[in-house]
């Protein structure tokens, strides 16, 4: 589906939608609307677009990405985008970290981000995993983890999509719709979309890649319904499915996640390393003295607190017994390969401009100070983890 026909009528030429005559109907033009949107074939101008980056960094020798997500792009494509991004790269540890799933770069490090549930403060963290593996057919009880876990994605979207099918969830709706205020005729039609939605996916469910079963599936098929409804009823929509996913979320059962202390143990036992990001989002973690490497202090998404946690890592570093390695400090880029294909009127401005190892907090004045005091900087934190993976 040509994407930019979505825009081609004013909001007066669309129809109002109106919800006592609207009909679920799978029409053509859905089933057009699903094949973009878990599409993975990549043409040549997306191509192009994937090499070339938003800026090049000649100045930068060193990288260190151990924080970002290939998503469904080949990872030959990636690395000619990050040679362009960083031409005079001298120094690298490049190490994807695909949710929940097992992957390399280079055939040598291999990661992943897993999620997990920590009992002592009942609360979902997340850990990076990364390792060399030698024989990879030795992590298969690791992979055993990360693909149960992995369901959990898939699990959150069908009851998202449950909540808004069945009766007996009538409340959370009703709960999101007065938090958003939104009105009846908004309900409706985020109800018909997701019938839509449900009977595609199981029109569809053996040819489409359960990369895409994720909550967000259900708020880009309504994003191509611009074509025919207001942008602005549209945008009512979305704000009400946020609020309803919201509540999915929350009352989703943490005891679905392998505790973290197992997931710690089967890493350790293949000699992985481990690092915690995004520690603002879930600070108890920060006292529960997991055995860890080290801490993300910043990310595009984290990065309120990165002078503090740089200080509570030089605090805990000092206290720590001697026979234990020191926590090391990390920055996480936390790049997603697949917005860069997104249609620009779709891109979600967060993540869009993201690079894999761009990670600025590193040259930020205000924060030298504390990483210098620390004994941090990008190098020396690049060879010394490398020099943990390599035992």
């Amino acid at each position: 589906m040509n994407t930019s026909m979505q825009h081609k009528q004013s909001d007066q030429d669309k129809i109002k939608y109106d919800p006592e005559t609207a009909m679920p109907d799978i029409t053509e033009m859905d089933q057009r609307i699903l094949a973009e949107i878990v599409c993975v074939q990549i043409t040549p101008d997306e191509m192009y677009k994937i090499i070339t980056p938003l800026n090049e960094h000649p100045n930068q020798k060193t990288v260190l990405a151990v924080h970002w997500h290939p998503e469904y792009i080949p990872m030959e494509l990636i690395k000619k985008r990050i040679d362009n991004t960083f031409p005079n790269k001298e120094q690298e540890l490049i190490i994807p970290t695909q949710h929940n799933e097992l992957l390399t770069y280079d055939d040598k490090y291999y990661g992943a981000e897993i999620d997990c549930y920590s009992r002592g403060f009942q609360r979902k963290v997340q850990l990076l995993l990364h390792c060399r593996l030698e024989d990879p057919d030795r992590a298969g009880v690791l992979r055993s983890m990360l693909n149960h876990t992995y369901e959990y994605r898939s699990r959150q979207l069908f009851d998202l999509l449950d909540t808004f099918m069945d009766p007996k969830w009538e409340d959370y709706l009703q709960l999101a719709a007065e938090g958003t205020g939104v009105g009846e005729d908004v309900v409706q039609f985020a109800r018909v979309q997701t019938y839509k939605l449900y009977r595609l996916l199981m029109e569809h469910e053996n040819t489409i890649s359960r990369d895409f079963l994720k909550n967000k599936l259900l708020r880009d098929f309504v994003d191509g319904q611009r074509y025919l409804y207001p942008d602005q009823f549209i945008n009512r929509v979305q704000v009400f499915i946020k609020s309803v996913k919201k509540i999915v979320k929350t009352n989703f059962s943490l005891e679905y996640f392998y505790r973290t202390s197992e997931v710690i143990e089967e890493a350790r036992s293949l000699g992985c390393g481990i690092v915690v990001p995004h520690p603002e989002q879930f600070w108890p973690i920060l006292l529960c003295d997991y055995d860890i490497d080290g801490y993300e202090v910043w990310n595009p998404q984290s990065r309120e607190y990165t002078e503090f946690l740089v200080n509570v890592i030089i605090r805990q570093n000092k206290s720590r017994n001697r026979s234990r390695r020191p926590l090391l400090v990390f920055m996480g880029d936390d790049a997603h390969l697949g917005e860069k294909l997104k249609d620009p009127t779709k891109i979600e401005a967060a993540k869009y401009y993201r690079e894999i190892g761009v990670q600025p907090a590193w040259d930020d004045l205000n924060i030298r100070k504390s990483l210098i005091i620390g004994g941090f900087d990008r190098r020396k934190v690049m060879n010394e983890y490398k020099a943990r993976l390599e035992v």
